[in-house]
C-alpha cells in the first residue's frame, strides 16, 4: 500500500463538520465529519493525516460493480 501523510489545522467546526486547513500555506481546506476525529480535538489543533490506497478494497469494489453491470445487461436482454 502506498501512504501519504500531511498536517492539517482544525480551523473550525460547523454543524458537526470539521473544517481542516492543510499546512503550511493553509489555503487548501477540506471538510470531514467531526465524528471521525479524536474526541479531544479542538479548534487550533494540528492533526497528522495519513492517506492510504487500499488495493484490495479497490479490487473488491471493481468486482462488485462489474457484477452489477452484468446483472443489468442480462436484465435488459430478457
Amino acid at each position: 500500500m502506498s501512504r501519504r501523510t500531511f498536517k492539517a489545522t482544525l480551523d473550525r467546526v460547523e454543524n458537526g463538520i470539521a473544517v481542516l486547513l492543510v499546512r503550511d500555506e493553509e489555503v487548501i481546506k477540506f471538510y470531514i465529519p467531526l465524528s471521525l476525529l479524536p474526541a479531544e480535538c479542538k479548534e487550533g489543533d494540528v492533526l497528522g493525516i495519513s492517506v492510504v490506497k487500499d488495493v484490495q478494497e479497490t479490487e473488491d469494489a471493481k468486482e462488485r460493480v462489474s457484477g452489477l453491470l452484468e446483472k443489468l445487461k442480462n436484465k435488459n436482454k430478457g
